[in-house]
């Protein structure tokens, strides 16, 4: 019995931040929604301003989630400007946090409502937030010789006309790291060593294609490359890496830290050639590697569980994250408490999701 209640305990860290963020998806695309109607005949920055601004006040409700409600710590080393800045942000993929992550550091530079996502082609099909994510400006691509060059072009070329903030985060690895599918890991691996580059052991050989793309586009566009490294301590096993937290083991306060590793690169020192710009980006996560290596697996006890140079403790006052949380807790809960606000919330939730469904399956 005493088994059972812990258990249950346990279960409940994760049901109330699931409850919530689900249960105000179709709120959120509704005040969406009524918006791209209500400008469909402005010019397009008065949309993007708002839409952005709706964006900031739903991820700061994550954000209270997965920062004030975990109470995990938040190391930050490097150099990240305090400004918020045109970037691509690039960082190792291990898990399904990582997207927070991007949150986490663009609301410390009042970014929050730019961040917009490279994707994988499968996550168009989410209910609601499918179709949502596009039109905030992320950019859904296919993996190898399915990869649509054209399509990224062309959409990229759009936001850079119409002066879109840009927060762009991609994962060039493409698919996420973990050491226990040595078989992923050994794949990557020999492609690494087949092209003649140096193979790693923390993190994936990273491809070129979307931030080649992402960084022709937008050069004269971007203020800089985030260069981000990312660690989740809790999961370990006497030293030995082991697979980072899922979202509901993150929420289960199973991470008690964060360490987040952030380098400024100067648009003017990445190479525009693609092979160059290859070698470039192996090289950077080369540095990634030798930092996870040393953080892992370091001899010295002082240099281990940490990375090179003096950290920050980042603390996130909860005053940026709580209102957002209760307006549209508070907006959810009013609507439900109506025979007409419960058949609206049912219809958004089933049509909605029909209509995004829809609307992917004519732009593929």
């Amino acid at each position: 019995m005493l088994l059972s209640l812990v258990l249950h305990t346990y279960s409940m860290r994760y049901l109330l931040p699931s409850v919530v963020l689900l249960g105000t998806a179709p709120t959120y695309v509704l005040a969406w929604g009524v918006w791209r109607l209500l400008s469909a005949f402005l010019p397009a920055r008065f949309y993007q301003a708002l839409d952005d601004r709706l964006y900031c006040v739903y991820q700061s409700m994550v954000l209270f989630f997965f920062e004030n409600y975990t109470g995990v710590q938040i190391l930050l080393y490097g150099d990240l400007p305090k400004n918020k800045e045109n970037v691509i942000y690039l960082a190792n993929h291990q898990s399904t946090v990582d997207w927070i992550v991007a949150d986490i550091l663009a609301i410390r530079q009042n970014a929050l409502g730019h961040v917009r996502y490279v994707l994988k082609e499968g996550l168009k099909w989410l209910p609601l937030y499918g179709c949502y994510f596009a039109q905030h400006g992320g950019i859904y691509v296919k993996r190898s010789a399915k990869f649509n060059e054209e399509e990224m072009r062309n959409k990229l070329q759009s936001y850079v006309s119409a002066g879109t903030p840009m927060y762009l985060v991609i994962f060039p690895e493409g698919t996420r790291y973990n050491p226990e599918q040595t078989k992923v890991l050994s794949a990557s691996q020999a492609f690494a060593a087949q092209r003649g580059l140096a193979v790693l052991k923390h993190v994936l050989t990273p491809r070129i294609k979307a931030t080649h793309v992402a960084f022709d586009c937008m050069k004269n566009y971007l203020d800089a490359i985030y260069d981000v490294t990312v660690v989740y301590e809790g999961k370990d096993n006497g030293g030995q890496r082991r697979e980072s937290p899922t979202m509901t083991e993150f929420l289960c306060k199973e991470c008690p830290k964060i360490h987040i590793h952030i380098d400024r690169i100067d648009k003017k020192d990445v190479p525009e050639e693609q092979e160059h710009m290859r070698r470039w980006l192996h090289e950077r996560f080369e540095i990634k590697d030798k930092m996870l290596i040393e953080f892992y697996e370091s001899p010295d006890p002082e240099r281990r569980k940490r990375f090179p140079g003096k950290s920050v403790n980042s603390k996130l006052s909860i005053k940026k994250t709580l209102p957002s949380m209760l307006i549209l807790s508070g907006l959810t809960a009013g609507m439900l408490m109506t025979d007409a606000g419960r058949k609206l919330y049912v219809n958004t939730w089933i049509y909605g999701t029909l209509l995004g469904c829809l609307w992917v399956t004519i732009k593929a």
